[in-house]
């Protein structure tokens, strides 16, 4: 379409020429003494137009020819630039080929590329992010062949590197120089150094994905369990690990902190940083009952942590396993000390309607019957723990069960019922 009409455009100036040439008669007269020279107007136009051509050309001609110097130190700076850019690319080649030493002499010839470009005066504009990124190649590539003092180095020289006129581009790089720094630490397993660099990122950074696995990493290998539950909590809520890793991650590290609490008012900080997802976990719940009751604590509130439990056992008693079922109902009736309180009396309630509604659930009887002991009951509670006794598949829990009904006989004075009792226990 723009070929045809800048052929009607042509064809209408040769016709709009042509018209007006042929109806041109006018002459222009040149007087130069003693001579007299006549010449036709449209001689004249078309002289002035070759003349004015004639004049542009040529002076396009000659600033083409004084330009010619300034092209070729722009075509010299380009090669080099591209000389240098090409170096980069095949140290990232030769880095991912897993040629390390070929990698840091490519990320090398880039710096001395980029030095001979300065030296001779041809500023780069990106050239400070050009240093910096094969400083940091070069120290990668040193760090898989455990030169940790030339990782140093060039890790210096990247840090050291000045504002350039793209300071956004600048501080990417030396967060993510600082972010390889940390990861550097970490596979030489020094867990505080880690943690200094990660401590050091702006704390935008210091919350992506990528710092917070770093910091999980250092700070499970430093021992730091609590800081390492807080990143882990915070990774989980981003999502950055499937639902069984997050479960299995955060349950590991609560166990251990679990473990490492001697403290009532730890412990229960500890609860209360954890999410409804851990507190639901039966594991986590019954470990954490298990160990405050362990330091003396109340037992309302292990029974408090252990009642979600209790009703998601309830609704769904196929979610629990056989261990996960015997070492709850173990915590629960650890937790009920026979005081007459309104808490108590509740969860006697639930229990025989528990009991009731699953009449072949030894566990269950073996509960029932322990916190009608405890609450004087004694007449139901010897049937029930008799009953119990005979089909529990726990050694220990049938032990103790055992144990709880000689010591109902030993009450009622019958000694020969004890004595079997005991020695039932015994052989168990």
């Amino acid at each position: 379409m723009r070929a045809a009409l800048w052929l009607m455009s042509l064809f209408a100036v040769a016709v709009a020429t042509a018209l007006l040439a042929s109806h041109n008669v006018g002459t222009v007269s040149i007087f130069w003494s003693p001579y007299r020279v006549d010449l036709s107007l449209n001689l004249v136009i078309f002289g002035l137009v070759l003349i004015l051509l004639t004049l542009h050309w040529a002076q396009r001609g000659l600033t083409a020819l004084f330009e010619l110097p300034k092209q070729a130190k722009r075509w010299r700076l380009q090669q080099k630039e591209r000389a240098a850019h090409a170096a980069l690319l095949d140290a990232m080649a030769q880095f991912m080929e897993g040629r390390f030493l070929r990698a840091r002499k490519s990320a090398e010839l880039v710096l001395a590329r980029e030095k001979s470009l300065a030296q001779a005066g041809e500023i780069v504009e990106h050239a400070g992010a050009l240093r910096c990124v094969a400083h940091i190649l070069a120290a990668e590539s040193a760090h898989a062949l455990q030169d940790r003092a030339g990782r140093q180095s060039h890790l210096d020289f990247a840090l050291q590197e000045p504002m350039s006129r793209n300071s956004g581009m600048r501080q990417s790089l030396m967060e993510g120089a600082m972010l390889r720094a940390a990861r550097w630490a970490l596979d030489d397993r020094d867990a505080s150094e880690s943690l200094l660099w990660l401590d050091r990122l702006p704390q935008g950074v210091s919350r992506r994905t990528l710092a917070m696995r770093l910091r999980l990493k250092a700070a499970r290998l430093a021992g730091e369990t609590s800081q390492a539950l807080d990143t882990a909590l915070l990774l989980v809520k981003h999502r950055a690990f499937s639902t069984e890793a997050a479960v299995s991650m955060v349950r590991s590290l609560v166990f251990e902190l679990i473990a490492k609490t001697h403290e009532l008012g730890q412990l229960q900080r500890l609860w209360n940083r954890l999410g409804d997802a851990q507190r639901n976990s039966p594991d986590l719940a019954t470990q954490a009952a298990q160990h405050w009751l362990s330091l003396k604590g109340d037992s309302d509130v292990a029974r408090a942590w252990l009642k979600p439990i209790w009703n998601r056992r309830q609704q769904e008693p196929q979610t629990f396993t056989k261990i996960q079922h015997l070492k709850f109902i173990q915590v629960l009736d650890r937790s009920f000390t026979g005081q007459d309180s309104q808490d108590e009396r509740d969860w006697l309630v639930w229990i025989e309607a528990a009991q009731k509604a699953n009449p072949r659930d030894s566990l269950l009887q073996f509960l029932a019957g322990r916190v009608c002991q405890k609450r004087q009951l004694w007449g139901k509670a010897q049937v029930l723990l008799t009953q119990a006794a005979q089909s529990l598949e726990d050694p220990s829990v049938r032990r103790l069960a055992w144990r709880a009904v000689a010591e109902l006989a030993e009450q009622r004075e019958d000694s020969g019922t004890a004595m079997q009792a005991f020695k039932k226990a015994a052989m168990d």
